[in-house]
Protein backbone atom coordinates (compact mmCIF):
# COMPACT_ATOMS: atom_id res chain seq x y z
CA UNK A 1 0.00 0.00 0.00
CA UNK A 2 2.93 2.54 1.03
CA UNK A 3 4.64 1.55 -2.47
CA UNK A 4 1.51 2.67 -4.22
CA UNK A 5 1.18 5.49 -2.26
CA UNK A 6 4.51 6.21 -3.34
CA UNK A 7 4.33 5.29 -7.03
CA UNK A 8 1.28 7.78 -7.28
CA UNK A 9 3.03 10.43 -5.90
CA UNK A 10 6.13 9.97 -8.10
CA UNK A 11 3.55 9.70 -10.55
CA UNK A 12 1.58 12.70 -10.22
CA UNK A 13 5.15 15.01 -9.68
CA UNK A 14 6.26 13.48 -13.28
CA UNK A 15 2.92 14.47 -14.48
CA UNK A 16 2.99 17.84 -13.26
CA UNK A 17 7.20 17.98 -14.54
CA UNK A 18 5.94 16.96 -17.63
CA UNK A 19 2.80 19.60 -17.83
CA UNK A 20 5.90 22.60 -16.74
CA UNK A 21 8.10 21.11 -19.49
CA UNK A 22 5.34 21.57 -22.32
CA UNK A 23 4.25 25.19 -21.73
CA UNK A 24 7.70 26.20 -21.33
CA UNK A 25 8.52 23.82 -24.61
CA UNK A 26 9.12 28.14 -25.77
CA UNK A 27 10.48 31.15 -25.28
CA UNK A 28 10.91 34.10 -27.61
CA UNK A 29 14.87 34.19 -28.01
CA UNK A 30 14.95 37.79 -29.62
CA UNK A 31 12.62 40.81 -30.14
CA UNK A 32 9.40 40.16 -31.30
CA UNK A 33 8.05 41.51 -34.50
CA UNK A 34 4.14 43.07 -33.70
CA UNK A 35 2.87 44.31 -37.10
CA UNK A 36 -0.07 46.04 -37.10
CA UNK A 37 -2.14 45.70 -40.33
CA UNK A 38 -3.49 49.37 -40.17
CA UNK A 39 -1.65 53.11 -40.01
CA UNK A 40 -1.04 54.98 -37.02
CA UNK A 41 -3.33 56.72 -34.83
CA UNK A 42 -6.06 54.44 -35.29
CA UNK A 43 -7.97 51.89 -33.39
CA UNK A 44 -6.08 49.06 -34.39
CA UNK A 45 -2.90 51.12 -33.56
CA UNK A 46 -3.73 52.38 -30.22
CA UNK A 47 -4.42 49.04 -28.86
CA UNK A 48 -1.49 47.02 -30.24
CA UNK A 49 0.35 49.96 -28.55
CA UNK A 50 -1.18 49.60 -25.35
CA UNK A 51 -0.79 45.61 -25.25
CA UNK A 52 3.27 46.57 -25.69
CA UNK A 53 3.14 48.68 -23.13
CA UNK A 54 1.07 46.21 -20.41
CA UNK A 55 3.89 43.34 -21.63
CA UNK A 56 6.41 45.59 -20.91
CA UNK A 57 5.06 47.34 -17.59
CA UNK A 58 4.03 43.74 -16.11
CA UNK A 59 7.48 42.39 -17.50
CA UNK A 60 5.04 39.59 -19.47
CA UNK A 61 8.03 38.21 -21.99
CA UNK A 62 11.58 38.30 -21.44
CA UNK A 63 12.02 40.04 -24.97
CA UNK A 64 10.80 42.97 -26.40
CA UNK A 65 7.66 42.98 -28.78
CA UNK A 66 8.45 45.91 -31.62
CA UNK A 67 4.91 47.25 -32.88
CA UNK A 68 5.56 48.16 -37.19
CA UNK A 69 2.56 49.37 -39.08
CA UNK A 70 1.89 47.71 -42.60
CA UNK A 71 -1.57 49.44 -43.90
CA UNK A 72 -0.47 49.40 -47.71
CA UNK A 73 -3.50 47.51 -49.50
CA UNK A 74 -6.32 47.61 -46.86
CA UNK A 75 -4.20 45.20 -44.86
CA UNK A 76 -2.64 43.19 -48.14
CA UNK A 77 1.12 44.61 -47.50
CA UNK A 78 0.64 43.07 -43.94
CA UNK A 79 -0.88 39.85 -44.84
CA UNK A 80 1.67 39.07 -47.49
CA UNK A 81 4.36 40.36 -45.12
CA UNK A 82 3.21 37.97 -42.40
CA UNK A 83 2.82 35.26 -44.60
CA UNK A 84 6.48 35.21 -45.83
CA UNK A 85 8.48 35.76 -42.76
CA UNK A 86 11.40 34.09 -42.06
CA UNK A 87 10.98 33.80 -38.04
CA UNK A 88 6.88 32.62 -37.91
CA UNK A 89 7.72 31.69 -33.76
CA UNK A 90 8.53 35.19 -33.42
CA UNK A 91 6.01 36.78 -35.70
CA UNK A 92 2.72 38.16 -34.75
CA UNK A 93 0.34 40.46 -35.74
CA UNK A 94 -2.66 42.76 -34.37
CA UNK A 95 -6.07 42.43 -37.10
CA UNK A 96 -9.18 44.05 -37.65
CA UNK A 97 -11.80 42.50 -40.55
CA UNK A 98 -9.50 43.37 -43.37
CA UNK A 99 -7.68 40.27 -42.26
CA UNK A 100 -11.27 38.85 -44.02
CA UNK A 101 -12.15 41.10 -46.68
CA UNK A 102 -9.12 41.59 -48.59
CA UNK A 103 -7.95 37.98 -49.03
CA UNK A 104 -11.52 37.55 -50.48
CA UNK A 105 -11.11 40.86 -52.64
CA UNK A 106 -7.57 39.99 -53.70
CA UNK A 107 -7.50 36.48 -54.50
CA UNK A 108 -4.32 37.29 -56.43
CA UNK A 109 -2.08 37.39 -53.08
CA UNK A 110 -3.20 34.19 -52.54
CA UNK A 111 -3.44 34.44 -48.80
CA UNK A 112 -4.69 31.79 -46.65
CA UNK A 113 -6.62 33.55 -43.44
CA UNK A 114 -6.82 29.94 -41.81
CA UNK A 115 -3.06 29.55 -42.35
CA UNK A 116 -2.40 31.45 -39.41
CA UNK A 117 -1.95 30.87 -36.01
CA UNK A 118 -5.21 31.88 -34.12
CA UNK A 119 -3.98 33.28 -30.90
CA UNK A 120 -6.97 35.34 -28.98
CA UNK A 121 -9.61 37.86 -29.64
CA UNK A 122 -8.99 40.83 -27.51
CA UNK A 123 -12.24 42.18 -27.68
CA UNK A 124 -14.79 43.50 -30.72
CA UNK A 125 -14.87 46.71 -31.37
CA UNK A 126 -17.80 48.66 -32.19
CA UNK A 127 -18.38 51.81 -35.09
CA UNK A 128 -20.18 55.22 -34.61
CA UNK A 129 -21.82 57.70 -37.97
CA UNK A 130 -20.28 60.68 -36.50
CA UNK A 131 -20.62 64.28 -38.53
CA UNK A 132 -19.43 67.75 -37.20
CA UNK A 133 -21.17 69.65 -34.98
CA UNK A 134 -21.30 72.50 -37.25
CA UNK A 135 -23.45 70.83 -39.84
CA UNK A 136 -26.57 71.05 -37.13
CA UNK A 137 -27.17 67.56 -37.36
CA UNK A 138 -28.16 65.70 -34.04
CA UNK A 139 -30.43 62.71 -35.34
CA UNK A 140 -30.62 60.22 -38.27
CA UNK A 141 -33.92 61.60 -39.53
CA UNK A 142 -31.76 65.13 -40.17
CA UNK A 143 -28.28 62.88 -41.56
CA UNK A 144 -30.87 61.37 -44.19
CA UNK A 145 -32.33 64.72 -45.36
CA UNK A 146 -29.40 66.50 -45.57
CA UNK A 147 -27.15 63.99 -47.51
CA UNK A 148 -30.26 63.81 -49.93
CA UNK A 149 -29.55 67.35 -50.49
CA UNK A 150 -26.67 67.18 -50.86
CA UNK A 151 -26.26 63.58 -53.02
CA UNK A 152 -22.54 62.39 -54.21
CA UNK A 153 -21.34 66.32 -53.04
CA UNK A 154 -21.65 64.02 -49.28
CA UNK A 155 -18.38 62.64 -48.27
CA UNK A 156 -17.58 60.09 -45.97
CA UNK A 157 -14.22 59.47 -45.14
CA UNK A 158 -12.74 55.65 -43.72
CA UNK A 159 -10.23 53.05 -43.67
CA UNK A 160 -8.90 51.33 -46.50
CA UNK A 161 -11.05 50.66 -49.76
CA UNK A 162 -13.88 47.88 -49.31
CA UNK A 163 -12.76 47.86 -45.63
CA UNK A 164 -15.09 47.69 -42.58
CA UNK A 165 -15.96 51.85 -43.00
CA UNK A 166 -16.47 51.03 -46.84
CA UNK A 167 -18.78 48.04 -45.99
CA UNK A 168 -20.74 50.16 -43.61
CA UNK A 169 -21.37 53.14 -45.99
CA UNK A 170 -22.40 50.63 -48.57
CA UNK A 171 -24.72 49.59 -46.54
CA UNK A 172 -26.27 53.04 -45.50
CA UNK A 173 -26.37 53.93 -49.39
CA UNK A 174 -28.42 50.18 -50.08
CA UNK A 175 -31.03 50.73 -48.09
CA UNK A 176 -32.09 54.26 -47.53
CA UNK A 177 -31.37 55.52 -51.15
CA UNK A 178 -28.39 57.43 -50.67
CA UNK A 179 -25.54 58.55 -52.69
CA UNK A 180 -22.53 58.86 -50.51
CA UNK A 181 -19.18 59.57 -51.39
CA UNK A 182 -16.43 57.40 -49.86
CA UNK A 183 -13.00 58.39 -49.55
CA UNK A 184 -10.57 55.83 -48.21
CA UNK A 185 -7.60 56.95 -45.76
CA UNK A 186 -4.72 54.59 -44.27
CA UNK A 187 -5.72 55.19 -40.62
CA UNK A 188 -8.60 56.28 -38.16
CA UNK A 189 -6.76 58.57 -36.85
CA UNK A 190 -6.01 60.75 -39.90
CA UNK A 191 -10.00 60.10 -40.54
CA UNK A 192 -10.93 61.57 -37.32
CA UNK A 193 -8.70 64.52 -37.93
CA UNK A 194 -10.17 65.36 -41.26
CA UNK A 195 -13.50 65.24 -40.28
CA UNK A 196 -12.42 67.42 -36.82
CA UNK A 197 -11.42 69.37 -39.73
CA UNK A 198 -14.26 69.76 -41.58
CA UNK A 199 -12.69 68.44 -44.71
CA UNK A 200 -14.99 65.32 -44.87
CA UNK A 201 -18.91 65.45 -43.85
CA UNK A 202 -19.01 62.09 -42.17
CA UNK A 203 -17.38 59.02 -40.42
CA UNK A 204 -17.91 55.65 -39.00
CA UNK A 205 -15.03 55.76 -36.89
CA UNK A 206 -14.75 53.41 -33.74
CA UNK A 207 -15.32 54.91 -30.53
CA UNK A 208 -11.22 55.51 -29.62
CA UNK A 209 -10.36 56.86 -33.03
CA UNK A 210 -12.50 59.70 -32.72
CA UNK A 211 -13.02 60.49 -28.77
CA UNK A 212 -10.91 62.94 -28.55
CA UNK A 213 -12.75 65.34 -30.98
CA UNK A 214 -16.22 64.51 -29.04
CA UNK A 215 -14.67 65.26 -25.68
CA UNK A 216 -13.56 68.41 -27.51
CA UNK A 217 -17.23 68.97 -29.15
CA UNK A 218 -16.05 69.17 -32.75
CA UNK A 219 -17.72 65.53 -33.46
CA UNK A 220 -21.29 64.43 -32.75
CA UNK A 221 -22.44 61.08 -32.43
CA UNK A 222 -25.78 60.28 -34.28
CA UNK A 223 -26.15 55.96 -34.17
CA UNK A 224 -24.09 53.45 -33.21
CA UNK A 225 -23.78 50.24 -35.86
CA UNK A 226 -24.69 48.18 -32.45
CA UNK A 227 -27.21 46.11 -30.64
CA UNK A 228 -27.73 47.99 -28.10
CA UNK A 229 -26.81 51.77 -27.23
CA UNK A 230 -22.86 51.80 -25.95
CA UNK A 231 -22.42 52.91 -22.04
CA UNK A 232 -20.50 55.18 -23.79
CA UNK A 233 -23.10 56.92 -25.37
CA UNK A 234 -26.57 56.86 -23.75
CA UNK A 235 -28.83 59.09 -25.70
CA UNK A 236 -27.09 58.13 -29.23
CA UNK A 237 -29.39 55.67 -30.49
CA UNK A 238 -28.64 52.07 -32.69
CA UNK A 239 -29.52 52.20 -36.29
CA UNK A 240 -32.02 49.67 -35.65
CA UNK A 241 -33.47 52.33 -32.71
CA UNK A 242 -33.07 55.06 -35.51
CA UNK A 243 -34.90 53.54 -38.16
CA UNK A 244 -37.20 50.15 -39.59
CA UNK A 245 -35.21 50.52 -43.02
CA UNK A 246 -33.04 47.59 -42.26
CA UNK A 247 -32.07 45.20 -39.05
CA UNK A 248 -28.19 46.39 -38.98
CA UNK A 249 -25.36 45.84 -36.64
CA UNK A 250 -21.03 45.74 -37.21
CA UNK A 251 -18.85 44.19 -35.47
CA UNK A 252 -14.84 44.23 -35.53
CA UNK A 253 -12.20 42.06 -34.31
CA UNK A 254 -9.27 43.30 -32.44
CA UNK A 255 -7.58 39.57 -32.49
CA UNK A 256 -3.91 39.03 -32.51
CA UNK A 257 -2.39 36.22 -34.79
CA UNK A 258 0.56 34.03 -35.50
CA UNK A 259 2.32 33.87 -38.18
CA UNK A 260 1.40 30.91 -40.84
CA UNK A 261 3.80 27.82 -40.02
CA UNK A 262 4.21 29.14 -36.21
CA UNK A 263 4.57 25.86 -33.90
CA UNK A 264 2.37 24.79 -31.46
CA UNK A 265 4.44 25.51 -28.62
CA UNK A 266 4.92 28.93 -29.78
CA UNK A 267 1.02 29.48 -30.25
CA UNK A 268 0.53 28.31 -26.65
CA UNK A 269 2.74 30.90 -25.37
CA UNK A 270 1.85 33.71 -26.71
CA UNK A 271 -1.94 32.65 -26.50
CA UNK A 272 -0.76 32.72 -22.54
CA UNK A 273 0.87 35.71 -22.73
CA UNK A 274 -2.22 37.85 -24.27
CA UNK A 275 -4.91 36.01 -22.02
CA UNK A 276 -2.86 37.69 -19.08
CA UNK A 277 -2.63 41.30 -21.15
CA UNK A 278 -6.62 40.71 -21.44
CA UNK A 279 -7.09 39.81 -18.08
CA UNK A 280 -4.76 42.98 -16.57
CA UNK A 281 -6.34 45.85 -14.90
CA UNK A 282 -5.15 48.53 -17.90
CA UNK A 283 -6.67 46.50 -20.57
CA UNK A 284 -9.75 45.85 -18.72
CA UNK A 285 -10.11 49.96 -18.29
CA UNK A 286 -9.26 50.33 -22.23
CA UNK A 287 -12.07 47.89 -22.98
CA UNK A 288 -14.48 49.90 -20.43
CA UNK A 289 -13.20 53.55 -21.92
CA UNK A 290 -13.31 52.44 -25.29
CA UNK A 291 -16.67 50.67 -25.66
CA UNK A 292 -15.09 47.33 -26.64
CA UNK A 293 -17.24 44.24 -26.14
CA UNK A 294 -16.75 40.61 -26.03
CA UNK A 295 -14.59 37.86 -24.16
CA UNK A 296 -10.82 36.83 -24.79
CA UNK A 297 -11.43 33.92 -27.43
CA UNK A 298 -8.25 31.37 -28.38
CA UNK A 299 -7.21 28.47 -30.38
CA UNK A 300 -9.80 26.71 -31.54
CA UNK A 301 -12.31 28.53 -30.72
CA UNK A 302 -11.03 31.48 -32.16
CA UNK A 303 -10.74 29.24 -35.80
CA UNK A 304 -14.29 28.85 -35.69
CA UNK A 305 -14.89 32.47 -35.18
CA UNK A 306 -12.94 33.18 -38.48
CA UNK A 307 -14.53 30.62 -40.20
CA UNK A 308 -18.21 31.96 -39.62
CA UNK A 309 -16.85 35.71 -40.05
CA UNK A 310 -15.01 34.62 -43.42
CA UNK A 311 -18.56 33.20 -44.54
CA UNK A 312 -20.41 36.49 -43.09
CA UNK A 313 -18.36 38.90 -45.05
CA UNK A 314 -18.19 36.91 -48.17
CA UNK A 315 -22.05 37.11 -48.10
CA UNK A 316 -21.92 40.85 -47.82
CA UNK A 317 -19.07 41.84 -50.42
CA UNK A 318 -20.73 39.92 -52.69
CA UNK A 319 -23.90 41.34 -51.99
CA UNK A 320 -22.83 45.10 -52.29
CA UNK A 321 -20.80 43.90 -55.31
CA UNK A 322 -17.21 44.13 -53.74
CA UNK A 323 -16.19 40.72 -55.24
CA UNK A 324 -18.47 38.45 -57.50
Amino acid sequence: MKLMKTLALTGAALGMTVAATAAQAFEPSKPIDFVIMAGKGGGADKMARLMQSIVEKNELASVPMVPTNKSGGSGAEALSYMSKVNDPDHSIMVTLNSFYTTPLRQPGLKVDNMAFAPIGRMAEDTFVLWVHKDEGISTFDEFLAEVKSRGNKWVMGGTGKNSEDNIITDHLNEAYGLDIKYIPYKGGGAVAKDLAGKQIQSSVNNPSEALGFYESGDVVPIVAFTNERLPMFPDTPTLNEASDEADFSYFMQRSVVGAPGMSHEAAAYYTELFRNVYKSDEWQKYKNDKSLMGDFVSQLDLADYWAGQIANHETILKASGAIK
